[in-house]
């Protein structure tokens, strides 16, 4: 398809544009950021956060495939970060868990996303939570700083998701934790929508097949690695009719091909592989 770092800059044009939306307009727009259709695929996947609390709408793009932080085990006190963080929203319902004595870290590389979160910050006056410029695969966080980890329908969109994993397991501290929402494969997609720019950014042409996705996690050096949730998604027809001809779709549906969102929790060993006991 493309290199690693035109997928990115494909990533933050897309994601870019989706920030000057309101959540209503990103579920409601056929025509969305880009003035095309395929966008209604960034937000199909989308669950329900409006009665979670520490809610804050104008933090909600509806841009995510899960709920990560009901599964987060996040304690008052914790430093929390928040990979591909954009508007803040994952980062404000965890700040409702960490109270005044925690903190809450949340990172994106899309500039517009960081200034629409900052302001959601500034309207609320909150001084424990902030919004980092930096790419998750080289985080600007040092090593074991945080107590818990999230993300929310972002590491699809990363091309080398071995990096991604090698540095949450290197900024969480030791016995720390991730709760990640995501979307992964069963099953091959066609060819045409591999190569479409749209499903990459709308987090489905970049996944992976669930069980590579966890093998990276065990490989990575991470334990107790559960899956706690798991969905289908079914992308709806006039979407994938923008990429594949009548009989492709067909094909499509007779396939064995599934496309789901799955939350998946996994721990930081006490020690690092080979540096021996803590």
């Amino acid at each position: 398809m493309n290199t690693d770092n035109e997928l990115k800059e494909l990533v933050k044009e897309k994601y870019g544009q989706i920030a000057t939306q309101s959540t209503q307009q990103n579920l409601s727009s056929c025509c969305g950021a880009t003035g095309c259709c395929g966008d209604e695929a960034y937000t199909i996947m989308a669950d329900d956060y409006t009665k979670l609390e520490g809610y804050n709408a104008d933090a909600d793009l509806g841009l995510g495939c899960g709920i990560p932080t009901q599964y987060a085990k996040i304690k008052e006190g914790d430093t929390v970060i928040d990979l591909g963080s954009g508007a803040g929203n994952d980062a404000f319902v965890a700040r409702r868990y960490v109270g005044e004595k925690g903190k809450v870290i949340g990172i994106d590389f899309t500039e517009a996303m960081i200034e629409k979160a900052r302001v959601n910050i500034d309207k609320l006056g909150f001084n424990n939570i902030e919004f980092r410029f930096g790419d998750i695969e080289k985080m600007p966080v040092g090593a074991n700083k945080a107590d818990v980890i999230l993300s929310n329908c972002v590491l699809n969109l990363v091309p080398n998701k071995l990096n991604v994993f090698a540095e949450i397991f290197r900024v969480l501290k030791s016995k720390g934790h991730f709760s990640i929402s995501d979307i992964v494969l069963d099953g091959e997609l066609p060819e045409n929508l591999k190569k479409a720019a749209e499903m990459y950014a709308g987090c489905v042409s970049g996944a992976i097949q669930k069980e590579e996705y966890l093998k990276i996690i065990h490989e990575t050096g991470f334990v107790n690695i559960s899956v706690l949730k798991e969905k289908s998604i079914l992308i709806p027809d006039d979407i994938l009719l923008q990429y594949l001809n009548e009989k492709e779709l067909t094909e499509l549906k007779n396939s064995k091909l599934g496309i789901y969102s799955i939350t998946v929790y996994a721990e930081k060993p006490c020690c690092d592989p080979g540096t021996g006991c803590c």
